[in-house]
């Protein structure tokens, strides 16, 4: 089925530096009985052989030496050709060969054929820097401390992404339809907890009708730690007086609270918010440096800011949006959009056996208490934590937001959090779908490492997703967990 002659050019290709061979890991994750490799590297003669990954019976892969260039493959799943239509892929000059997947590796050299397409431009391959620490075009994944980013790439990327954001207003990304929930801080806080439930919100802004002013978010970290105020011993808040205790009193002993256990106050601050003429890029910057999930975006109808009106909360993701849109098709333009995303320096990894890691991966077991989860929230400062198997399989996700489901006929003062394991908690937000219904998209948002970064960018865009778990084909192992910050830190150049 296969000849040599179709790929004579792109083979002349990859003999350039071939006194240079970089160990390429191949994966076929959908599944066979035997499963072989081929391709233009072997004359489209050869069958390599693919073995099945440990505990991943679905995923079979192969390490095969390659001279940097470019590459043509194929898969042989039980003796029928196929191409992985998750990967890059092209149609072969030659029509018996049919569609093909591709590589692209270089080592310092200009390997790209001057014809491609914008798609088979993209690396989809692992290189396997523990056998021999090579480069792709674009590096591999920095988590493992071995390869680094074209340095060109990132500047160019930056800059146009910072162009284009600096262009737009936060008037112009305003929804064309949609409402906001705002609540008065003379509201009691169990009235709150139920609106918030029954709008299907996780959080709304705070009107203060004494002093005619917005003056903060009621958000789903709120309620975390009401209800670790109301299962502490020395607890002066009980249910009955969140009948009664507003917002406003409810913020204010919030100001003397000791957070994390280690005698850090939360500190009282103005409520942070854009107006309708500031850039997108001062709004993404607004939310990253002061450490919050959303601004009111304001508008006011006299000069001296009196009778403000909200228009909409924007957040990064509706701000990550506006990018994909902008340059999903850019991909020509700014190759490193299709770069794995475990080429980037980017988010928090699982570290290598014998390595250290700075920033622990907060994950937990489903049998996990309540209580015990939502201290990690607020410890490990996250949105949202990976629930997993004894395998560190990905299982589910719990959620800062899903502290709502609790809402539903007063759980929340019938059970103990320390008895109320994780799985338990899950299920009782399963059954208590709020009319309103969540976020749109799948509870659990994952990618492979070889997954693109327009791939990820995009899952993080759809509204409600703040994280996005990187897991192994087949497994379903964490790996590292990619957020909507990391991603804007990476933008404008805040990663440390």
């Amino acid at each position: 089925m296969f000849s040599s002659g179709p790929s004579s050019r792109k083979n002349n290709m990859a003999g350039i530096g071939s006194g240079v061979l970089v160990p390429t890991r191949f994966v076929w994750p959908h599944g066979g009985k035997i499963v072989y490799l081929t391709g233009s590297f072997t004359g489209w003669s050869q069958l390599i052989s693919m073995t099945p990954l440990e505990g991943c019976p679905t995923a079979f892969q192969a390490i095969w030496s390659l001279t940097p260039g470019y590459h043509q493959y194929k898969f042989v799943v039980d003796g029928e050709y196929r191409h992985d239509e998750h990967q890059p892929s092209i149609a072969a000059t030659n029509p018996n060969i049919g569609i093909v997947n591709t590589v692209i590796l270089t080592s310092g050299l200009n390997a790209y054929p001057p014809d491609l397409s914008s798609d088979t431009s993209r690396v989809n391959m692992e290189v396997d820097s523990e056998i021999s620490p090579m480069s792709t075009s674009s590096g591999l994944p920095l988590p493992q401390g071995d390869l680094r980013i074209s340095e060109a790439d990132i500047g160019i990327f930056r800059h146009r992404i910072s162009e284009f954001l600096s262009n737009y207003t936060a008037y112009q990304m305003m929804p064309y339809s949609g409402k906001e929930f705002i609540l008065d801080v003379d509201l009691p806080v169990k009235q709150a907890f139920h609106i918030l439930y029954e709008k299907g919100i996780h959080m709304a802004p705070l009107w203060d009708s004494h002093r005619g002013m917005f003056v903060g978010i009621l958000s789903p970290f709120d309620f975390i730690l009401i209800l670790r105020e109301l299962g502490s011993c020395g607890s002066n808040l009980t249910d009955e007086e969140l009948e009664t205790h507003t917002i406003s009193a409810w913020k204010e002993g919030k100001m003397q609270m000791t957070v994390n256990g280690n005698n850090r106050r939360v500190n009282q601050r103005n409520l942070i918010h854009a107006g309708p003429d500031d850039s997108l890029k001062d709004v993404a910057l607004k939310i990253l440096q002061n450490d919050v999930a959303t601004v009111p975006v304001i508008r006011s109808s006299s000069e001296d800011g009196s009778f403000p009106d909200i228009l909409y909360l924007a957040s990064l993701s509706e701000i990550l949006k506006c990018i994909c849109r902008q340059f999903q098709h850019s991909s020509s333009s700014f190759p490193i959009l299709q770069d794995p995303i475990g080429t980037f320096s980017m988010g928090t990894w699982m570290p290598k056996i014998g390595a250290s890691n700075g920033r622990p991966l907060a994950m937990l077991k489903s049998d996990a208490s309540l209580s015990a989860a939502l201290s990690l929230l607020i410890q490990a400062q996250v949105s949202s934590i990976p629930i997993v198997d004894d395998n560190d399989s990905l299982l589910d996700i719990y959620s800062r937001s899903d502290i709502t489901a609790l809402a539903k006929d007063n759980v929340y003062a019938q059970i103990l959090l320390d008895e109320m394991s994780i799985q338990q908690a899950l299920q009782l937000g399963q059954d208590a779908v709020s009319p309103f219904g969540g976020f749109n998209g799948k509870r659990c948002q994952m990618c492979l490492r070889s997954d693109s970064l327009m791939k990820v960018m995009e899952r993080l865009s759809i509204p409600g997703v703040r994280r996005v778990i990187i897991v192994e084909a087949g497994s379903k192992r964490v790996e590292g967990i990619i957020s909507l910050s990391d991603v804007f830190k990476f933008i404008f150049g805040l990663l440390q």
